[in-house]
């Protein structure tokens, strides 16, 4: 078990550290109060390679592993989370789809500008009536000639409305159910495409959030992803990847929360002592302690497996909910140390707060991830699919996978 990080991780950790501290930081608050998607800011990631961080450096990426690109994501969220959600839906939704399912025209054609930077991308799965239910989803796809006919609309999407390709979901076969669900990649600019901003969010303000509107699209058939009715399998296969980032940033949250309050607690006295001498101030600090580094933990673990090639549904689920809730926690906590200037939008401690929120929420809200876990456990839901592997460290597993073949 080796915990040193390599030279090339570290060196991520500590570039991506560097523009953080140097770009990110000192215009955040701004931005958010400003409801201002930095585009500059994305163009200084795209040119560190973060845009392309996992993606072969055949098709234009940074060729990193599973680790960098969890370093990466943490820093990026202490700094913003909006730039963070960037990482998930262009990286880990869209591109590693792509990678995963798409043909090598596919690839050549829309990841490799994806992993340069040159064009981003987002994730269509979410709609009005379908969220967890995904089955549930109302876009139609129908074939006619060389062409896909698509009808309908996906909310809550980010980076809707900036987006270059969108990796939709719609329903080639409407009684079909998961089965029934094909992947398409749209361009902007195809008629009947057209998208529209969502204001008025608690939190990532200074990220882009929007909808997909599809009306007689015309997609053609070459911009299928993988096969008809594959696409719910190609959609949980990019929520693995989306939510190991959202899981890497809350560790992010975390640690910027962690920082900012011991900082001020060692600096702000009251009745003639440091704050940070109080128990019940130690108390909220050692509560952050605990979240970082558990969560750090977890996500690494699901690194490790994405590294070695195994499937890490589990993990990354585990990862996901309690970096997650950890992040909000500290965050909450965070607020508390500060007090009064805590909930002041001039100090950032506030928005952390409400960023935090949304990644409980969304790529499987919390309570989802609780039934998968239990369902894991029980023998109710095949460990990690067929396969039934796990983390070498979930002693517990084997003996279940061994009474349930």
């Amino acid at each position: 078990m080796d915990f040193e990080l390599t030279d090339e991780q570290r060196l991520i950790q500590e570039t991506v550290r560097a523009f953080v501290d140097e770009r990110v930081l000192p215009v955040a608050v701004q931005n958010d109060i400003d409801h201002r998607l930095d585009l500059e800011l994305i163009e200084g990631m795209a040119e560190l390679g973060i845009l392309g961080v996992v993606i072969p450096e055949e098709y234009g990426g940074a060729g990193l592993d599973f680790a960098a690109e969890a370093l990466a994501c943490e820093e990026i969220e202490r700094g913003e989370a909006a730039f963070r959600t960037l990482i998930s839906v262009h990286v880990g939704l869209n591109s590693l789809s792509l990678l995963r399912y798409g043909t090598e025209e596919q690839k050549h054609r829309w990841l490799v500008p994806q992993a340069r930077g040159e064009k981003l991308a987002c994730f269509g799965l979410t709609e009005p009536e379908a969220g967890s239910d995904v089955a549930s989803m109302r876009s139609t796809a129908r074939r006619e000639g060389d062409v896909y006919v698509l009808n309908g609309q996906k909310n809550w999407i980010s980076y809707a409305s900036v987006s270059d390709h969108a990796l939709v979901f719609a329903k080639t076969d409407p009684a079909g159910s998961h089965k029934g669900i094909s992947a398409f990649v749209l361009e902007k600019g195809m008629r009947g495409f057209t998208t529209r901003d969502q204001e008025h969010k608690l939190g990532i303000w200074a990220g882009s959030t929007g909808e997909l509107f599809f009306e007689n699209v015309e997609v053609p058939a070459e911009n299928l992803v993988g096969e008809e009715g594959q696409g719910f399998e190609i959609a949980m296969y990019g929520l693995d990847q989306g939510r190991f980032t959202v899981a890497a940033g809350a560790c992010g949250v975390v640690r910027a929360c962690l920082e900012r309050s011991v900082e001020y607690a060692r600096e702000r006295k009251t009745f003639g002592q440091e704050i940070g001498r109080y128990q019940f101030v130690q108390d909220m600090i050692a509560k952050m302690v605990l979240g970082y580094e558990t969560s750090k933990l977890l996500v690494m673990q699901a690194a490790w497996m994405k590294n070695e090639g195994r499937r890490s549904t589990r993990e990354t689920s585990l990862a996901k909910w309690h970096a997650t809730e950890s992040a909000f926690e500290a965050a909450h906590l965070a607020v508390q140390v500060f007090g009064s200037y805590g909930y002041a939008a001039e100090t950032g401690i506030e928005r952390y707060f409400r960023n935090a929120r949304a990644p409980i929420i969304y790529e499987g809200t919390t309570q989802i991830h609780k039934l998968l876990q239990a369902e894991h456990a029980l023998g109710y839901r095949a460990l990690n699919g067929k396969g039934g592997d796990v983390s070498p460290l979930c002693a517990w597993a084997p003996a279940l996978a061994a009474v349930h073949r």
